[in-house]
């Protein structure tokens, strides 16, 4: 049984897509699945580049439908964030004619994000519903999602968390302080909870990322410490919790952003137990049950009961919850989540 992946790269880059995407795709490549590249020649919206891009994409596909040989397995990370000429045909070809069976690593739902949810999107999913093989999704309850959507139990492997791969294993022991951590996007249009952070009295808040909003710099409680590369971040990470949040309120996390935390895994969730962080997350959340089941951080129901809940630690508590976010970021830099989920996934296909 020949194993492959589909990655998708760029003409600046390796590869065009996240750190998640990229990380995936190492790992599958650990694991064995040998990469088949489609690329993508430009990012300009002149009607020349339209088309010339859309040409390369057809030479793509026809050499991955060469590229791969009969009775194989490919790993798709979905959804395909750009229109492909040929990419179903090949796709479709491949499973009726090489008889080829995919494993789809699910990376986002859009009809649950909502907010980027689109006829395009729409059809991208039913496509890799009718055609995958096995899915590999975030966790309980994106699979519960999925046996809804009619698919079986038994073609869904649970994830648990996406990995964040390092060069080295967690050597990092934070120091206690009632500190959180904000690493991501910071445009407080997109994020509006951002924006209310200065209404946690008791409470230092450092941000990390693109689009500060400066008018942030007036208050005292929050720190910002500037836009880093996924690599340097962790870097940075040496004290208090990390806060899984989203949405437009820190009283819950609302809105579409803030309801997509009930079925995804967020990459900053990731970044923060990766690098020995403990975290804050929304009781609401899916992940929730991941950070209580492994002992690495702190559950609330709003960022109103942070003040209490932080002056109840003790310096005893942190130490063994770091501890314990250790031995998780150890798993983490080395794809151990990916690894496992991708090799259970090939597992049902060679017993069925």
């Amino acid at each position: 049984m020949k194993l492959y992946q589909i990655v998708e790269t760029s003409d600046k880059n390796n590869d065009a897509g996240t750190k998640a995407v990229q990380d995936a795709a190492i790992i599958a490549e650990n694991v064995g699945l040998k990469p088949v590249y489609i690329k993508k020649t430009s990012t300009e919206q002149t009607l020349f580049s339209k088309v010339t891009r859309q040409v390369n994409y057809c030479i793509a596909w026809r050499a991955a439908y060469r590229a791969i040989e009969l009775n194989s397995v490919v790993m798709l990370q979905n959804p395909f964030r750009n229109r492909q000429l040929l990419r179903e045909q090949t796709l479709q070809k491949l499973k009726t004619n090489k008889n080829a069976k995919f494993v789809s690593l699910i990376h986002d739902v859009e009809e649950l994000r909502q907010f980027m949810f689109s006829d395009y999107y729409k059809h991208e999913f039913e496509f890799m519903l009718k055609h995958s093989d096995v899915f590999i999704v975030h966790n309980e309850k994106m699979a519960d999602f999925f046996i809804k959507k009619g698919v079986s139990e038994e073609k869904i492997v649970v994830l648990e968390i996406f990995d964040y791969l390092q060069s080295s294993e967690c050597k990092a022991s934070p120091e206690f302080v009632r500190q959180i951590t904000v690493a991501g996007n910071l445009d407080t249009k997109k994020c509006a909870y951002l924006g209310q952070l200065k209404q946690l009295k008791g409470i230092d808040i450092q941000l990390y990322g693109p689009n500060f909003d400066k008018k942030m710099k007036n208050c005292e409680n929050i720190h910002y410490g500037g836009s880093l590369p996924p690599d340097k971040i962790p870097e940075k990470l040496t004290s208090g919790f990390g806060l899984v949040w989203d949405g437009t309120s820190i009283d819950g996390c609302k809105g579409e952003t803030g309801e997509y935390l009930r079925y995804n895994n967020p990459h900053k969730l990731s970044l923060y137990l990766s690098s020995g962080l403990p975290v804050v997350i929304w009781s609401g959340a899916a992940e929730a049950n991941f950070v209580k089941k492994y002992g690495v951080g702190i559950v609330v129901d709003t960022l109103f009961e942070l003040p209490s809940k932080m002056a109840a630690i003790t310096e005893e508590d942190y130490i063994n919850m770091q501890k314990k976010t250790t031995e998780l970021a150890n798993k983490l830099v080395k794809g151990y989540f990916m690894e496992t989920a991708l090799r259970k996934a090939l597992k049902k296909i060679e017993t069925n």
